[in-house]
């Protein structure tokens, strides 16, 4: 396996979200299961599949969901950064 796969903590950070609503968008298939494993309690995420999930739909906002569409905050990633 040549992806690394980080914590829900280190994706929240990464996309500026609260880990709450990166549970909030796997529960609603916003990030599909092929971009994280689960292991045990506890979730593992390859950041660029899951930046490109997100880009493909966009999920709301974290204060609907911050007011700030999820997509602003995607455009500043190129694939450069992942």
């Amino acid at each position: 396996m040549t992806d690394s796969y980080v914590p829900i903590e280190e994706l929240a950070q990464y996309l500026s979200v609260k880990a709450k609503t990166i549970r909030q968008w796997i529960a609603k298939g916003y990030i599909p299961s092929e971009t994280y494993i689960k292991v045990g309690y506890t979730y593992r995420f390859s950041i660029p599949q899951v930046v490109a999930a997100l880009k493909q739909e966009a999920p709301p906002t974290e204060d609907k969901l911050e007011n700030e569409p999820v997509q602003q905050k995607l455009d500043f990633c190129e694939e450069d950064d992942l």
